[in-house]
């Protein structure tokens, strides 16, 4: 018999937002620190800064928020973690350590003893991670039976404990599923029980739940929640979705156009946001006290290229706070007790406020929206 680590069927151990309990900053050292990281593509002899001086680390059983928009260099940021960025063009540079081990510069086949047993990945789009044309038994237990050493058996049972694990009905059958015959909900929990099937300690999930129904979302969360708990694992949530954050992390970092322009902790950063981006994110959350047909909050205008990156802060043609200082001068993350953020008029600031007025006086198209977002919001809650 094999003894599996998963409870199929078992109590939710979410944590509902509030932070957990095992992350209490004792560690002193951090299971994943990225110092300085960047990864660029070279295209017709442009540097594309898909992420640009990235840091921050993660502690054992600790949940760190990546948040953005498409485009935002979330998913690059993972894959340049983990070292698994294929493409010819791209170049990583800085500092990853996992457990005090450097691992830039490490080769593929070095890469391959981290890959499932210490960190995995469940990848955004399941219809492109999963080879369609081998079996989903197969793509179960081949890494289980090279990580593992296990026999085909008892790898092939465990496959079977691990699809019970995350709600597919008929296990034993679906062992021998191609992917196109399986739903796309189907798929994304598949990906999910093989980046956990060799019980990883650091988890990368990128954007987990995107075939998901709502009702779905919600199960598989409580169970990489519950999985998290029991192996005090770190995890990289990787989502567009600040509901999903606000509640499963520990601590939040917003990417804009390659870089973090604010982190913290994920109360600090509900209750206090500081980057007008993080602010003009949250406004575009559908409301449901608003009445029907309400015209859903977009952000005015469009991110940057990233080939071609603007003097300044990348945020400032969006941006309501906007000021000649922010096209002159690119603002530097700074810190401010445990708060991160990279703005030269933070929001809730005098000068932000006093900018914002000065903006909607000149007829600013962003500054016009944003009091409208603000005054709604303000509405709202009182």
């Amino acid at each position: 018999m094999v003894e599996a680590r998963w409870s199929p069927g078992g109590t939710s151990t979410c944590w509902e937002g509030v932070a957990l309990s095992s992350v209490d900053g004792s560690s002193s050292t951090p299971l994943l620190s990225v110092r300085n990281l960047r990864t660029h593509f070279d295209v017709g002899g442009h540097a594309v800064k898909a992420v640009d001086g990235v840091s921050f680390d993660v502690h054992e059983g600790m949940t760190l928020g990546v948040v953005g928009e498409s485009g935002s260099g979330k998913t690059v940021l993972s894959r340049s973690i983990m070292g698994i960025n294929t493409a010819s063009n791209a170049s990583t540079t800085g500092s990853v350590r996992y457990n005090g081990t450097e691992l830039i510069g490490k080769s593929k086949r070095e890469l391959r003893d981290f890959w499932g047993e210490e960190m995995a990945m469940v990848f955004q789009d399941p219809m492109t991670s999963l080879n369609p044309v081998v079996r989903i038994g197969r793509q179960l237990t081949e890494h289980l039976r090279a990580h593992k050493k296990m026999s085909k058996a008892a790898a092939t049972e465990l496959a079977i404990q691990l699809l019970t694990w995350v709600r597919i009905p008929e296990p034993e059958q679906r062992l021998s599923n191609y992917p196109h015959q399986m739903s796309g909900g189907m798929r994304q929990r598949v990906c999910i029980a093989i980046a956990l099937a060799c019980s990883p300690n650091l988890l990368f999930a990128d954007e987990p739940t995107t075939a998901l129904d709502v009702t779905v979302q919600h199960q598989i969360l409580n169970l990489l929640s519950q999985q998290q708990s029991e192996r005090k694992m770190g995890m990289v949530l990787v989502t567009h979705d600040l509901g999903v954050v606000a509640t499963r992390t520990d601590e939040i970092a917003v990417m804009y156009a390659g870089k973090i322009v604010e982190k913290a902790s994920t109360s600090t950063l509900f209750s206090d946001m500081r980057h007008p981006y993080t602010q003009s994110l949250f406004w575009s959350i559908p409301k449901t006290s608003e009445p029907k047909h309400t015209r859903l909050s977009a952000i005015v205008g469009r991110p940057p290229n990233l080939a071609a990156l603007p003097v300044g802060c990348s945020f400032a043609d969006r941006c309501p706070y906007v000021q000649p200082i922010c096209r002159e001068v690119e603002p530097e993350l700074t810190t401010d007790s445990t708060h991160s953020f990279a703005c030269h008029l933070p929001v809730g600031s005098a000068d932000a406020d006093a900018a914002l007025s000065s903006n909607i006086a000149q007829g600013l198209a962003q500054s016009e929206a944003a009091a409208i977002r603000r005054d709604a919001q303000t509405g709202a809650s009182a």
